[in-house]
């Protein structure tokens, strides 16, 4: 049974076969944006202070 695949992956997986040096710009956008190192006392400072939502933040009380 074969998998499907859209046009899209298919477009794209031929298209990186044709040009192997955009596979480096790739990781280049993806460092850029994403792979970003992580402080963990900001995380845990962050965590801690997070205030506790209402179930429902638009009822009035009553």
């Amino acid at each position: 049974m074969a998998m499907y695949e859209s046009e899209h992956t298919k477009f794209m997986r031929e298209w990186m076969e044709k040009h192997p040096e955009e596979r480096e710009e790739q990781r280049k956008g993806r460092a850029l944006w994403w792979d970003k190192p992580q402080d963990l006392e900001t995380l845990r400072r962050n965590a801690e202070s997070k205030v506790a939502q209402k179930p429902y933040p638009y009822q009035n009380e009553v």
